[in-house]
């Protein structure tokens, strides 16, 4: 463990080093919980570190701002199994109490490379379940979470499928994802504002479906337009998808956009409609501003929204029911006001940032679990067991 002294006006004491691994620094909402760790974390006692194994991507630089480090490793895409060597030696330089692994990517190589630079503590957080992962991609996960202390879920049900799946419930807590609440000043929905959506456009977030419910409810409701924030992969599919169904008028792509605050003050309703889902911070971002939400009934998204009273659930996939819910908000705004009103007493009372925060730094000062080393085999004063399931592990998923 590396301490390190500071001196401000209120304290001189030691400072314990963190190290978190991300397989990168794009706009999305793991990454922002990154950025909202760098902004709230108690810097009189902790120093954060942030290691991308890609590239930089469009949020190094909020962190820098926070006055933490970023590394980026500019590792392609692939298998590579020397890059566990190559994070050995980095801990090994930075000397950290804690490595904090954030998705199953970061946990492949960063787990065992704590192990192997004899790391004191190690932290994973699972913010969610790729449902594209292949079984054995899901069966190596579970594998590598014998080499953390402490398996982080951000919501009941990602613990209640990870437990599932076989990780140990000894080492599984839940820390609930949070946002800074004062960043999110409550405004109400707008009477004639927009239907917004902010995701990153991948298969997961299903956007297809928002444009087909769109279609749908636009011979109901003449002026309903929906906006569209964010990139990705399925960008020009969906920009096809909407000229295709003839509403391609009404449903606008914005690309990324960096002030969500401000598109959601003058948005009507916030929409997600998932496959798959954690804890979506920006759930949590619209019902601060209070939005009615209307998202799928998936993942952690029912322990946010509560359906009747801060919005409406819908099944995955239906899209027909999806648009139902729309029309309902869209035709009665006094409902609509007095979900968005309940939804942002919801997220100030159970996820605001700083609890969040507050939470993770007691793990970082908790240390080691001796009965967590035996669990997964590994012993402070050797790391043949760290080693043996560093080997089985590269195995299982070479081709």
């Amino acid at each position: 463990m590396e301490v390190f002294f500071v001196t401000t006006l209120n304290q001189v004491g030691p400072l314990t080093r963190l190290v978190h691994v991300s397989f990168g620094l794009d706009m999305g909402g793991q990454e922002k919980l990154l950025v909202e760790l760098a902004k709230h974390v108690d810097r009189r006692r902790f120093d954060h570190c942030f290691v991308s194994l890609g590239n930089r991507g469009v949020l190094a630089g909020d962190i820098e701002a926070c006055g933490s480090q970023v590394i980026a490793l500019e590792e392609p895409s692939g298998l590579k199994p020397g890059l566990i060597l190559r994070l050995a030696r980095l801990f090994r330089r930075l000397r950290p109490a804690v490595v904090h692994t954030h998705d199953h990517r970061a946990l492949f190589y960063a787990g065992p490379a704590a192990r192997l630079a004899r790391v004191p503590s190690v932290i994973h957080t699972c913010h969610g379940l790729d449902i594209r992962a292949s079984r054995r991609q899901v069966l190596l996960g579970v594998y590598l979470s014998r080499l953390v202390d402490h398996y982080v879920c951000v919501s009941e049900d990602v613990k209640a499928q990870c437990h599932a799946l076989g990780v140990s419930r000894t080492v599984m807590c839940t820390i609930l994802n949070g946002i800074d609440v004062s960043r999110f000043a409550y405004s109400g929905p707008c009477s004639d504002g927009p239907v917004v959506t902010v995701a990153r456009l991948n298969a997961e977030k299903n956007i297809a479906n928002l444009v087909r419910a769109a279609a749908l409810a636009a011979s109901q409701a003449d002026d309903l337009r929906v906006e569209i924030a964010g990139g990705g992969p399925c960008l020009a599919e969906l920009k096809r998808q909407a000229a295709d169904l003839g509403v391609a008028g009404r449903v606008t792509f914005l690309g990324e956009v960096r002030d969500v605050p401000l598109l959601l003050a003058r948005a009507g309703a916030f929409v997600l409609p998932s496959l798959s889902e954690g804890i979506p911070l920006t759930i949590l971002e619209a019902m601060a501003r209070g939005l009615p939400v209307v998202a799928t009934r998936v993942g952690g998204i029912p322990e946010v929204v509560v359906d009747g009273e801060t919005g409406f659930l819908v099944p995955s996939d239906d899209s027909a029911a999806l648009a139902g819910a729309i029309l309902r908000l869209w035709r009665d705004p006094d409902s609509a006001r007095r979900m968005g009103l309940d939804g942002r007493c919801r997220v100030e009372r159970l996820f605001d940032v700083r609890r969040m925060v507050a939470d993770y730094e007691a793990l970082y000062l908790a240390g080691r679990d001796p009965t967590t080393l035996a669990r997964a085999g590994c012993d402070q004063g050797s790391t043949s067991g760290d080693e043996d399931t560093i080997r089985a592990g590269i195995a299982a998923v070479r081709p």
